[in-house]
């Protein structure tokens, strides 16, 4: 049985926004864009050095079969919606927890990228959420203890999205942060289907550790042309470029 999982304080880190408190000044284009993260700090050596870095092209051909489901428990949590400078986040510090590869991990937050990160067989979505995760374990020696999963969600034009609506309505233009006044429930970003492709990889903003295990689902919901160019006068582009595979395996799972 399934039973909710609890994380201690020490753990409520901004996992995908590491270093963007300015000790190091980073960004998407220029000097200090992607190609030259590597070079910007000795913290950040991975971003050049790595081998199994995020985001990919994920291809549709020759996967591998995973064998166990993605499922969620989210619910309703305090949120605080965050600019960062690099994104739109939004911190979630009861927000549920998912089951992945058969392991609980508890959400921490998710944040935004436009153009989305992930491709499928070279095709780019407009914006992609991904919602950061970590182990808690069972104990202060458990090997999974601390280890990050990210759930991806892909967003194609439509119709607006009511889940992002209120988080949108609040985010701050500028660096800085607002406490949302309702409970937000990380299931309203889901879409119907679960099916997914999976792969190890990195975070994807400098220092671009490793050891991020990624679940990016198939299927896109829907944000409407208004949404998206809102978020794109804050970070007209805020997507690392897709990075080699060196022999990963991309499996899938439904």
């Amino acid at each position: 049985m399934i039973k909710k999982i609890t994380i201690t304080c020490g753990f409520l880190f901004l996992a995908s926004s590491a270093f963007a408190d300015g000790k190091v000044k980073w960004g998407y284009e220029g000097n200090i864009g992607p190609a030259n993260w590597g070079d910007l700090s000795a913290e950040f050596a991975m971003c050049k050095n790595g081998k199994v870095q995020a985001p990919i092209d994920i291809s549709s051909k020759g996967l591998g079969k995973a064998t166990t489901p993605v499922k969620t428990f989210y619910h309703n949590s305090k949120a605080t919606v965050v600019n960062n400078g690099h994104t739109i986040q939004v911190d979630l510090p009861d927000g549920g927890y998912a089951s992945l590869s058969d392991d609980d991990f508890n959400i921490l937050q998710f944040h935004m990228h436009a153009p989305g990160e992930e491709t499928v067989d070279g095709k780019r979505y407009p914006f992609n959420a991904h919602l950061v995760h970590i182990n808690p374990g069972d104990s202060e020696s458990d090997t999974e203890r601390g280890k990050l999963a990210v759930i991806g969600i892909f967003f194609q034009e439509g119709k607006e999205n009511a889940a992002l609506k209120p988080i949108f309505d609040v985010m701050p233009a500028k660096v800085g942060k607002v406490v949302m006044k309702e409970k937000f429930d990380p299931s309203k970003l889901l879409p119907k289907s679960m099916a997914y492709y999976s792969y190890s990889g990195s975070l994807t903003t400098p220092g671009c550790n490793e050891g991020v295990t990624f679940y990016i689902l198939k299927t896109p919901v829907e944000m409407s042309a208004a949404q998206l160019a809102q978020f794109k006068k804050i970070f007209p582009m805020n997507a690392r470029p897709v990075m080699p595979l060196n022999g990963r395996k991309v499996t899938e799972g439904s």
